[in-house]
Order: C-alpha cells, then structure tokens, then sequence
C-alpha cells in the first residue's frame, strides 16, 4: 500500500498522506517517504495534507512498539546524519522551498509538529491542534520547542505544551497558529492557489527569502533536535510512559505516578 503520494503540477508538488486508516498516523515507512520527498524535491513550493478525516495524528502507536516494525535501523543510522533531529524534521527545518500546510483534520502529536514545520498553514473548518506527548510522558520534538512559542507566544505555547489540550481551527485562528480557516471543500483549491502564487516568483528569490528567515528566527535546530531526542529516550525509560502507552492501546484513562 502506497503510504504517501506526489503529484507535481505548475511547480508545485502536492504531497499526501495516505494511511486513512490510522488518519496518517506515522510508521517508519511514511516518516522516512516524506523525508525522501522534501529532500528530493525540485518543485518549487511544496504542500502537505492527509487522506481522510485526518492530517496526521502522530506516531502509530501499535506499529512503532511492534517488534515487527520495519525500518528501526534504518531510522536509526538517519538520526545519527542529523545529529538526533528526526530525520523528516531535518529535511523540512533546513529545505529553502517554501512550505504550506493543507491541514484538513487532526494535527495530533507529530502531526502537529508537521504542521508547525510548514511556512504557511491553512486549516479546514474540521481541523484540530493538539500536542499530546505531555499526555505520552514525553517532551515534544524539535519543532514545538522551537517554532510554537515563535507563532502564538510564550503564554499559549507553554498552554498546549503542558497541558496537550486540543484547540479547533478558529481558536487556531485567534491565536495566529493558521493564516486563514476554510470550508472542507475549499482547503486544497486555497492551498494551491497561494503555493501557484508563491511558485509564479522567482525562485532564487524565494529560496533566499525562506533561508534568509530561518537565519534570523529559526534556532540551531539540530542542537535542540539532539538535546529532545536525549529527553525523549530517557523519558520513554519512565513508569509513566509506559502506563500512557498501555492506557492508549487498551482505551483507558492512564494513572500517572511520576516515575
């Protein structure tokens, strides 16, 4: 099954999420196509949504603690090219193409991050936010340290973080975490229509305007991917994590010790 798809049009590649199933939920196979495809772009501008009802909804969670999960290694040997950033990150985080955000359902967890890491993002009426790892017993990932406190604030950000709630898309609107909310229907025709506008520029230019914002705003990502990817495998060592992931798989609320 296809987990990921590309389509190229105008000098603008449209990639999509597809594992409906689990509402693009992240399995190594789709975190290592999507670094692929951003790595290996020459479209000019790039936009990202989900299959179905959801944008993405994070980490698979039965498939990534399977010990049948494919691709640990191979995970592995591409974090230690980016020092500890997760590879897919590293590839969106340091790409000088611009990116938007199609953001058509949940943006949960990593999917939030993925969301985050797009330039641009517009969100249909159905779509949610929220960063869950706090509610994992983990810390986020590179992104939401980096890049939330930077588009809502200090004061919002450290809301979501500590508290993982989940925002719909017009409070994402008031607190400037989305450009602009559509009607379902109208949140790819929106989304294409700014990249087209984007893509119609030249594209040197663009490319140095994106390079030139991350200069001045973005921090040294891949010292903050190494030190959260540290936080995160010592924190997944925990009682608590633990007891959240069997919480998730067996549909119960969790009981948390702080061990």
């Amino acid at each position: 099954m296809t987990v990921m798809t590309i389509e190229m049009k105008d000098h603008v590649a449209l990639l999509t999420l597809r594992r409906p199933q689990v509402m693009n939920a992240l399995n190594y196979e789709l975190y290592m196509a999507l670094e692929d495809a951003v790595r290996d772009s020459e479209a000019r501008v790039i936009v990202i949504t989900g299959e179905g009802r959801g944008f993405c909804t994070g980490d698979d969670v039965k498939e990534i603690l399977s010990q049948k999960a494919k691709g640990p290694a191979e995970m592995k040997a591409r974090g230690r090219r980016t020092g500890g950033l997760t590879p897919a990150a590293d590839a969106l985080l340091y790409t000088d193409i611009p990116v938007i955000a199609a953001v058509n359902g949940f943006a949960l967890g990593w999917g939030m991050e993925l969301a985050l890491m797009a330039d641009i993002r517009v969100a249909s009426e159905t779509a949610k936010f929220g960063e869950l790892f706090v509610q994992r017993g983990l810390c986020c990932d590179a992104p939401g340290l980096g890049r939330l406190a930077q588009v809502v604030g200090r004061e919002r950000a450290a809301e979501m973080l500590f508290t993982g709630d989940i925002i719909d898309a017009q409070t994402a609107k008031e607190i400037g975490l989305v450009s602009r909310v559509v009607a379902p229907d109208d949140l790819l025709p929106t989304a294409m229509e700014i990249a087209r506008r984007i893509a119609a520029n030249p594209p040197r230019a663009v490319q140095s305007i994106k390079a030139g914002l991350r200069r001045t705003l973005d921090p040294d990502w891949r010292d903050v991917g190494n030190w959260a990817i540290k936080e995160i495998r010592s924190l997944m060592e925990t009682e608590d994590a633990a007891e959240s992931a069997a919480a998730f798989l067996e549909k119960r609320k969790p009981v948390f010790t702080g061990r």
